[in-house]
């Protein structure tokens, strides 16, 4: 690697580390992930564990290279899949140069488990209590008077990731904290995941939105063709469920649940691909996915 034409030498001019999300589902990190980043990168739903892999983005500067990973929210695992969501949340923990520990303001005190994963890093963690918009009378200085005394952390900053509320504070409080350091990717790095990764998380963003109860946490999307052209992308998806119930419920009456999921999925790959998109999707039924290590690695949960 040091060979590579971009990499510049160690000096004391140049900052770059990698910086993690972690924190409870449903807390906002992934709308803390696209608001640093400027970008939509990681999916945004009002239901838990909507992120499953963790998710580089990389920001540059002359003198600094910070990535971010967004990460699954920390559960107890009830699946291989949980298992290796988790998986992706320590091995995040283990390179990481600065945490930020996400939590809001409607906390139940029930992060014991984040707490135990701080435990085996020794990097600096920031405390970001999210959702300060929508705080009553003295909540927020209840929740930094509570979290200082739990687990002293370097730093605490009351943000509102959805309406920007001191995100440039946390910037800069970043840069503060990043090791000097070589860029550890390209200049011109945006994200270490490929484009066929945004196209199966954009049409899962929209089976998330469009379906409850166990549907969308049945389904996982693959990409199995990704033909770009110079006027149009043609992408062919496969929409796995558990159950043949679930695939009927997924196309819906006539297709047109599937065509919704479509339609509105593909909108946001040519917004995000700024070209035409041409999308098909096919249902399959793959029974207990989330379950088989071996479907599972094939799917990208390594």
């Amino acid at each position: 690697m040091e060979n590579e034409e971009w990499l510049i030498p160690e000096d004391d001019n140049h900052h770059a580390g990698f910086v993690s999300i972690i924190g409870k589902p449903n807390v906002g990190k992934s709308t803390l992930m696209n608001q640093v980043i400027g970008e939509k990168l990681s999916i945004i739903t009002s239901k838990a564990q909507t992120t499953r892999h963790r998710i580089m983005g990389v920001i540059n500067g002359d003198d600094f290279q910070i990535v971010y990973s967004d990460t699954p929210g920390i559960i107890k695992p009830k699946y291989e899949l949980h298992k290796s969501m988790m998986r992706f949340v320590n091995t995040s923990l283990d390179d990481a140069d600065v945490i930020l520990f996400v939590t809001d303001i409607f906390e139940k005190h029930d992060e014991n488990d984040v707490i135990e994963k701080l435990k085996i890093s020794e990097a600096p963690v920031i405390l970001l209590v999210n959702k300060i918009d929508l705080a009553k009378d003295n909540q927020v200085e209840e929740k930094i008077a509570y979290w200082k005394e739990l687990i002293q952390p370097s730093e605490i900053i009351p943000i509102s990731a959805l309406n920007s509320i001191n995100i440039d504070k946390l910037f800069e409080s970043i840069l503060k904290a990043l090791p000097k350091h070589p860029p550890y990717f390209p200049k011109d790095t945006f994200t270490d995941k490929p484009e066929r990764f945004f196209a199966a998380e954009m049409i899962r963003e929209k089976i998330f939105k469009n379906y409850k109860q166990e549907i969308p946490y049945a389904c996982e999307v693959m990409i199995t063709e990704f033909k770009e052209k110079e006027d149009i992308i043609n992408i062919r998806a496969e929409i796995l469920v558990e159950r043949q119930s679930q695939k009927g419920i997924l196309i819906g009456k006539g297709g047109q649940a599937l065509k919704k999921i479509g339609i509105e999925a593909r909108k946001d790959l040519e917004e995000f691909f700024a070209k035409q998109v041409f999308l098909a999707q096919h249902v399959k039924v793959s029974p207990d996915w989330r379950q088989q290590r071996n479907k599972l690695d094939h799917l990208g949960y390594r």
